[in-house]
């Protein structure tokens, strides 16, 4: 490697963390952040599997439904700029979502944009035809057939990176697995091996710290007067400067909110990790016990040490179920006597639920504010609150005996305590989710391009 390769930087900026995420940061960050990738992270095992029953009643469906916003929010920058887009806000559709987002580049004068959309997640017929058995349960899926809803595997890098090198400026997928998706910007950028597993365990460190965006940069973190993080609400989303080993700094835009230090790069680095030993992603598996978190400089973390081994033979693909309804009903109680009240409101629809034979797997009568997180042990030798808010929610097998909960909860308007009021009662669809491992040669995934010029994509 010569010295102009060795002192190379590649910067990306995390522009979401999750489906709803705020857009403006991201736009800030392709405005100002000097970036060469802009990655969007916006998929959760429960949203894919929204994503999909979306796409069941809307074919044309079936990707993030903020795409189209945050498209026109920063295309016209990130093209000017010569930042390239990489997300997984294909969800259930990335075809669709780069053929939505083809037409917004046109609407807004971008020509010749070239919009890549990987498939190859979506399992679900290999799933139904091969004897697997979830992890988490044990139970053999076949007997969930009937109630299942999606099945996505963990894709990697690979295709992302192949399809960057064939010269995409934006890449959409379904089910790509998190780090994978700033991984793969270095893979092609640095020419990395795809078993160089050291190298891809760094990259998956690089990931892991970007991928829930402002998270890195004090957004969940703060604690006033304990750990304090300025300018929240104008909380600026985190840049990775990467270098050709894989070394990291973490900063952001110098005038944006929050923070970068060590603190808020080690909890998230801590983040949803089971054995930090090992850390399995589809592009290895990652071990992050030597990992190294040094301040260089304010709102500059250095981080380096991340290790890696083989990769698993199999992707963890999750597999998205129907699990009955659940039904909530809320009232509030305030004034003198409220915490009695609000105790006798739950007695009331207690007592209802069973007269009327609601058929319940699970039921909660909480009072939010007083035991509603930490149960009845913590809430006693309180102080008694001036407002409580009463819930009563419970599972069901059908959405008419899960409304019926709600109900109940209305009628103390009039047959209840005095002072009730601000009631509100939903019904909803339960998602549960389980996982398999299945084996890599039995999922294909695959790019294809649109072009924002191509009036007939």
């Amino acid at each position: 490697m010569n010295r102009t390769e060795s002192s190379r930087r590649v910067r990306i900026g995390a522009g979401a963390g999750y489906s709803g995420d705020r857009i403006e940061p991201a736009v800030e960050l392709a405005e100002h952040g000097a970036l060469d990738y802009l990655v969007f992270e916006c998929l959760a095992e429960r949203t894919i599997a929204i994503a999909q029953q979306t796409r069941r009643h809307h074919p044309e469906l079936g990707y993030d439904p903020l795409l189209e916003a945050r498209m026109r929010a920063v295309l016209p920058v990130a093209a000017r700029k010569r930042v390239r887009i990489i997300s997984n806000m294909g969800a259930a559709n990335p075809r669709a979502a780069a053929i939505k987002t083809a037409q917004i580049a046109r609407e807004l004068g971008l020509q010749g944009l070239k919009i890549a959309a990987v498939t190859g997640d979506d399992v679900l017929d290999v799933l139904m035809q091969s004897p697997l058995r979830f992890e988490e349960s044990g139970d053999d899926v076949s007997q969930y057939a009937a109630r299942i809803v999606s099945a996505n595997a963990y894709l990697g890098a690979a295709p992302i990176v192949e399809a960057l090198a064939a010269g995409a400026d934006i890449v959409l997928t379904g089910r790509v697995a998190d780090p994978s998706l700033f991984a793969a910007p270095l893979i092609h950028e640095f020419g990395w091996r795809m078993d160089d597993w050291n190298t891809l365990g760094q990259a998956t460190v690089v990931g892991h710290l970007l991928e829930c965006a402002g998270q890195v940069t004090g957004g969940y973190f703060a604690d006033p007067g304990y750990k304090d993080v300025p300018d929240l609400a104008r909380l600026g989303f985190p840049i990775g400067e990467v270098s050709a080993d894989g070394s990291l700094v973490v900063t952001k835009v110098a005038h944006a909110g929050g923070c970068v230090t060590e603190a808020t790069c080690k909890e998230q680095l801590l983040y949803e990790i089971h054995d930090p030993q090992r850390y399995f992603q589809p592009d290895v598996v990652a071990d992050f016990t030597g990992v190294r978190v040094e301040q260089e400089a304010q709102d500059r973390v250095r981080v380096t040490g991340g290790r890696g081994r083989a990769r698993t033979p199999t992707l963890k693909v999750s597999v998205a179920y129907v699990d009955g309804y659940i039904g909530e009903g809320q009232i509030s109680y305030g004034g003198p006597g409220a915490l009695a009240r609000a105790r006798l409101a739950l007695d009331i629809v207690r007592e209802r639920l069973a007269l009327t034979g609601v058929d319940t797997s699970e039921l909660r009568f909480d009072l939010i504010g007083v035991n509603a997180l930490y149960g009845d042990a913590l809430a006693a030798n309180r102080d008694e609150p001036y407002e409580v808010r009463v819930r009563v929610v419970g599972r069901t097998a059908d959405a008419t005996q899960a409304a019926r909960i709600g109900n109940e909860v209305e009628t103390l308007y009039t047959n209840g305590p005095a002072g009730g009021g601000g009631v509100t009662k939903t019904t909803r669809e339960v998602l549960a989710v389980q996982s398999v491992l299945l084996p890599r040669d039995q999922v294909n995934p695959v790019f294809q391009c649109v072009e924002a010029s191509d009036e007939t994509a």
